[in-house]
């Protein structure tokens, strides 16, 4: 802890405030004041009445755990608003003899809190936030203390000395000082003094002799020290990942004293060695692995990967800085640094600006690619990295030898082939940023090879830690906190444990409280005598009671020491959808073992998942037990197929929908009522009730309905029973067998994992994993340490880099459009010239605010200016390429980032200055360009309106899909207008046909030629435009319809199942 904190708090004038989330500074200032420290929380019961006591008594009283609103009540007293002359203070209507020896100090979890200003003027905030230095010390003592005891004790016996010695001489000083003070005219004559000036002199003489032969016994130790402290740092570093997780979810916290557990036990564990650089690389081997396992089981799968790749990252990436500042400039030790070096198998591999440019991954848009296996949008990044050395000459290379890029790139898995020629001796990340140029939807297995090849294969595994060794780590003061997943319930595995160790509701030693409508008084009580007893307490959903949470926290806290050894809490909750809706306390949170159950992934591993809710019982319980066989396996698929489509995001569904296992067990119900009470199988009836009802009950969109419907259509049909119907391609219906075949039958007959196992095209799965690669990469980078590569020169700091986005976006941004200028050339104001104005002032209420809020940022970062809350988003906006909030708000839908935004941006104001010019309504008009594209379809309508004189409510427009590209026109059409920007997803337009063909392989947003529109014609019945709206949303940004059953030759069936195709403005 910092000695300087320490000193600050002592003598601090004002009330000192504690911001402590790692709660190291409460744990010194209990054991600093001992049992005469009055401990509070604000709201806890008698509270006010232990702070009236301490005022009049003079006590010390700490307020742990304040929030960033306190109590008012409390406001004279952080004022120090005394009455009757100092002797007396009001603490609400109540005046409180006052003590001038009280001393109260203020904590907070909170580890960047914002108080108002009138707080930070009555208090002294200290921030007692561990630093990675700082903890790395830390983490050192307690490795030494386990590895080599005799050291540390002998350290920490030298430091007592060296204390002792500095106030030994400390005494002597101020009694020298005292009696030459008192001393007479004549000092010589005093023989005491002279004789007391002989004995101090000798005195200090021999401390200070013992002061320099116990400064080389330090150093020796010191160096004995140093070997163990990579080990220290490895874990120092992973406290700090961890720290950072709750940037992806606030439900990921983890406390430092937890992790000190974790530490401590890796310690104890990890294999013996003769020398001490072999155990120190076994330390740090057992420690990270650790570690990885502690948090994985607490984290979704979908974040698991994004820990591995930060972890992997942050571990073996070049310690320049690093090395330069806490080994070369702490130990001037050539051989020291060569132990250290060599113990951290330091990696030259990846370096911090190589890093930067994988996970911003900058892509030079408007390029066309001159090879066919490439996208417009991979040659962008292939350009983007041939600007770099390393990258030199990259993209003439893929030109003149394409034939063996050709055939890397449309390989299977890209990722285990060798790059061709000299590009395959490239390192590991080098080879990733080629790949994910190349093919960022297999950057998820590449990100996989790559943590195996620096970590190890164990750490790929993905093995799921058994329920009973969790359970061996828990304690009174560790619970486990289970986060909920849709269809999964966890706490079978606490029930199924509970009996083999003799806890059970039946045996009185077991409470089973699932919370909501008034039982937190039930959940309170069974807490209570579980302490007291031993017992096990399950609290189920404890999301539902919101104003209990603090209690509950208390609670915890509360019974975590002097409880029963046998006490256990076992609590659930689901995690909030956003994280401003977040409610679980962070105190909950940090105590527990966090432990994540999820439905297993995989269309094989689902129909077992769903199957294993049966039994041959089950099967064998209906009179027509060949059709009721059958039909559940049909179910089964199912049930798989519609809980795994929710992958594909839009293409699967619209909406995110709670499909579970109760929706199969009720509908299996229903079969076998409905084939007892009927002689024939009643498919009609039963597709009804699986697709309106079970199922169906969930959906609320209808298109959504209409897919479930036709799945339904396909596996529940006549045929089924006859052994005829594929379930999918290369997958029959199961012939009859017992429960063990029919699970048999699913390992040897279903084929390898592929979209067509869900009615998809192969596109949908290549969308899937793109986005998944392109989230893992933003997050790890907004994880990224704020000062990384702040100390190396090649690499600009943060400051430099958000300066530079920032000047060129001024240097770039235009002139406001003048309206009064526009206006007064006009004559006549047509419906297209009042879009053009319209357009024109929604630009300039876009652009006038960058200006704005870019200048103002400048001037604080300058130093003219505060900084405030929306200067730092915006300046964190900027670093991390994002769009700001603040423009968002005022622009139009995009999901791209700040470069690529920016980009568009310009396009659209060049569009809208061509177009101000004269006002002549160009010859295509890119729809997707205006902030609101429905005023050109409603202006289409007037204009059509007034030339032939017709009712404006009687138009409607019509869309001629013409097979031209907007280069290929000389004019504009004879009526209505011609519109381009406009794609497909899930289909393609074929041009020469003029219908709608499914997808071509890894053609995933095909482009529709130039539409004539001139009134509405449904374009597709299913519906997103990028950024999800549905299509009904789109229609009021659009209104472009166009009939697909007239427009292509698939069946309805073969349609809504397989293509569900979108249309997409190109909105990015």
């Amino acid at each position: 802890m910092s000695i300087e904190n320490a000193t600050i708090l002592s003598n601090s004038d004002r009330w000192p405030l504690m911001i402590d989330p790692q709660l190291q500074g409460i744990k010194w200032i209990k054991q600093k004041y001992g049992d005469i420290l009055k401990v509070i929380r604000l709201g806890s019961k008698g509270y006010l009445e232990i702070l009236e006591k301490a005022l009049a008594k003079g006590s010390t009283v700490l307020i742990e755990n304040i929030s960033e609103n306190v109590d008012p009540v409390l406001d004279s007293l952080l004022g120090r608003n005394l009455i009757k002359k100092g002797r007396a203070i009001k603490i609400g209507d109540k005046e409180v003899e006052y003590n001038h020896k009280f001393r109260l100090i203020l904590h907070t979890k909170l580890a960047n809190p914002h108080y108002k200003p009138e707080m930070q003027a009555q208090t002294t905030l200290i921030n007692f936030t561990v630093t990675r230095d700082g903890l790395e010390d830390q983490l050192l003592a307690e490795v030494v203390k386990a590895e080599r005891p005799d050291l540390e004790e002998l350290k920490a016996d030298l430091t007592k000395q060296q204390n002792d010695f500095k106030i030994m001489l400390k005494r002597l000083e101020d009694d020298l000082l005292s009696r030459l003070s008192s001393a007479g005219g004549n000092i010589l004559g005093d023989t005491a003094l002279v004789e007391n000036l002989e004995t101090t002199k000798k005195t200090a003489a021999e401390i200070e002799e013992k002061v320099t032969e116990a400064k080389v016994t330090s150093k020796e130790i010191d160096e004995a020290r140093e070997h163990y402290r990579p080990a220290a740092a490895r874990a120092s570093l992973l406290y700090f990942i961890l720290n950072d997780l709750n940037t992806i979810n606030p439900i990921y916290q983890f406390s430092l004293k937890a992790f000190s557990v974790v530490f401590q036990k890796a310690i104890s564990k990890a294999d013996a060695a003769d020398e001490v650089p072999a155990r120190v690389r076994n330390l740090i081997d057992c420690i990270s692995f650790s570690v990885f396992q502690y948090t994985t089981r607490g984290l979704f799968e979908c974040d698991k990967l994004i820990f591995m790749s930060q972890m992997t990252f942050q571990v073996n990436i070049t310690e320049d800085q690093a090395n330069d500042n806490t080994i070369t400039l702490r130990y001037q030790n050539l051989n020291l640094f060569l132990y250290f070096s060599k113990i951290l198998l330091i990696n030259e591999e990846i370096t911090p600006a190589e890093l930067d440019f994988l996970l911003r991954f900058p892509i030079k848009p408007h390029v066309t690619s001159p090879v066919d296996f490439l996208t417009n949008l991979a040659w962008g990044g292939i350009c983007s990295l041939a600007s770099k050395d390393e990258f030199r000459n990259l993209d003439r290379d893929i030109e003149t030898s394409s034939k063996r890029w050709k055939k890397l790139i449309e390989s299977e898995c890209p990722e285990k082939e060798k790059f061709p020629q000299e590009w395959k001796n490239k390192t590991a990340l080098q080879r990733l940023c080629m790949m994910r140029a190349l093919r960022p939807d297999r950057m998820t297995y590449a990100m996989t090879d790559f943590i195996e090849e620096k970590l190890g294969a164990r750490y790929v595994e993905n093995r799921t830690m058994e329920f009973a060794k969790s359970f061996e780590e828990t304690s009174p003061s560790t619970p486990i906190f289970f986060i909920l997943s849709p269809g999964v319930n966890p706490l079978k595995d606490v029930e199924a444990l509970g009996k083999q160790l003799g806890y059970s509701a039946d045996n009185g030693n077991f409470y089973n409280v699932s919370l909501g409508q008034g039982q937190e008084v039930v959940a309170e009580a069974a807490m209570d005598k579980a302490a007291s007893s031993g017992h096990w307490v399950i609290l189920q959903n404890i999301h539902l009671v919101k104003k209990w949470l603090p209690a509950l926290e208390k609670k915890l806290e509360f019974y975590s020491e002097g409880s029963h050894d046998n006490y256990r809490v076992f609590m659930s909750a689901e995690p909030a959808a956003t994280a401003s809706a977040h409610i679980i306390p962070q105190g909950i949170l940090e105590s527990s073992i966090k432990i994540t159950n999820e439905p297993p992934t995989g269309m094989q591993a689902n129909i077992h998942k769903a199957l294993d809710n049966f039994t041959q019982e089950t099967l064998e319980m209906c009179g027509k037990e060949a059709e009721f066989k059958v039909i559940l396996f049909s179910l089964c698929y199912f049930h798989a197929v519609v809980a795994e489509r929710r992958k594909f995001g839009p293409q699967g569904w619209n909406k995110i929908y709670p499909f579970n296992v109760g929706d199969l067990n009720i509908s299996v119900s229903v079969l076998y009522n409905y084939l007892e009470a009927n002689t024939k199988v009643p498919w009609e009836d039963l597709r009804y009730l699986f697709g309106e009802i079970m199922y169906g009950g969930h959906i609320t969109d209808d298109w959504d309905r209409r897919t479930c419907i036709t799945y339904l259509e396909e596996l529940m049909q006549p045929d089924l029973v006859d052994g005829e119907l594929f379930l999918a391609p290369g997958f029959a219906a199961p012939p009859n067998t017992d429960y063990a075949g029919y699970h048999a039958y699913i390992d040897e007959a279903m084929p390898p994992e592929s979209p067509y196992l869900y009615g998809l095209h192969p596109n949908a799965e290549i969308g899937f994993l793109t986005t998944t690669s392109e989230n893992l990469f933003r997050t790890v980078f907004e994880m990224q340490p704020r000062d990384a590569g702040s100390g190396s020169g090649t690499t600009v700091t943060r400051e430099d880099k958000v300066k530079q986005v920032l000047d060129e976006i001024m240097e770039k941004l235009p002139e406001e459009f003048n309206m009064a200028e526009i206006m007064g050339k006009v004559e006549e104001r047509t419906p297209y010239v009042i879009v053009a104005f319209q357009e024109c002032e929604r630009m300039n209420y876009l652009t006038g605010e960058i200006k704005r809020s870019l200048k103002e940022l400048d001037l604080g970062m300058k130093g003219e200016l505060t900084i405030t809350s929306d200067m730092e988003d915006l300046e964190n906006s900027l670093f991390l390429d994002q769009v700001p909030v603040v423009w968002a708000s005022r622009a139009y839908p995009s999901l791209l980032g700040l470069t690529g935004w920016f980009v568009d941006l310009l396009l659209r104001l060049r569009e809208l200055e061509t177009w101000s010019a004269d006002f002549v309504l160009p010859i295509s008009v890119w729809l997707a360009g205006f902030f609101n594209p429905q005023s050109l379809l409603t202006a289409i309508m007037q204009s059509t309106a007034r030339k032939n004189e017709l009712p404006l409510d009687k138009m409607c427009l019509h869309c001629d899909v013409t097979k031209k590209q907007k280069d290929d026109f000389s004019a504009g059409p004879r009526e209505g207008a011609y519109v381009h920007g406009i794609f497909m997803e899930g289909a393609r337009w074929d041009v020469q046909q003029s219908i709608i063909m499914e997808s071509k392989l890894k053609e995933l947003y095909p482009q529709m030629p130039v539409i004539n529109i001139r009134r509405f014609i449904f374009l597709c019945p299913n519906k997103h435009i990028t950024n999800g709206r549905t299509m009904r949303q789109l229609m009021s940004i659009v209104g472009l319809f166009v009939g697909i059953l007239a427009a292509t030759r698939f069946t309805p069936v073969r349609f809504f199942a397989r293509m569900r195709s979108h249309v997409h403005l190109d909105m990015t």
